[in-house]
């Protein structure tokens, strides 16, 4: 059996679920005996590669950048997983819904500062009006909630993946697993 090839991606979220992901501690070394990390914001790889095995996703979608970037990993990936709230709901990132994407930045950039108040045009990528979980964007195939999920939940349900099964999130997330 050949290794599975895994990714993760990071959207707009607080990379609370990437803590947890790291949490796993001694288990990560046991998933990546019978996977590799191909893709993550862990390393340092710029481009995201094709044919990947399974991706788990952290964060909304709500800037330009994150449309096109989870389009891409849609295309290149054989399961794309939904990785805790912000990505299954929208969540935090989503609380701007109801003001916009303009009325946002001229809170944060313009109302709120005190020297030189301008909207910054080149670090920050262009916002999308509304901010959309990730299955409103793509196909999801599988969906771990939580705030963050537990490390117990993402082993498990990376466990499950890696070995051809799908993963019983009610069953998971119903006994923090």
């Amino acid at each position: 059996m050949s290794k599975k090839r895994i990714a993760t991606v990071w959207l707009d979220g607080c990379s609370g679920c990437h803590m947890s992901f790291l949490d796993m501690d001694e288990r990560l070394v046991e998933l990546f005996q019978q996977a590799d990390l191909v893709y993550s914001p862990l390393v340092d790889l710029k481009e995201f590669p094709e044919e990947v095995d399974i991706t788990l996703v952290e964060g909304a979608v709500s800037s330009e950048e994150d449309l096109h970037k989870i389009r891409l990993v849609r295309e290149r990936t054989k399961v794309l997983v939904s990785f805790g709230d912000c990505a299954v709901t929208g969540n935090v990132p989503s609380m701007r819904n109801p003001f916009g994407a303009n009325a946002t930045l001229q809170r944060a950039y313009l109302e709120n500062v005190t020297l030189h108040p301008q909207v910054p045009r080149e670090v920050i990528p262009p916002l999308l009006e509304r901010v959309r979980p990730v299955h409103e964007v793509v196909k999801v195939d599988v969906f771990i909630p939580g705030c963050p999920p537990s490390a117990d939940t993402i082993y498990q349900a990376l466990r499950d993946l890696i070995e051809d099964r799908t993963p019983d999130m009610a069953q998971l997330t119903r006994f923090g697993a």
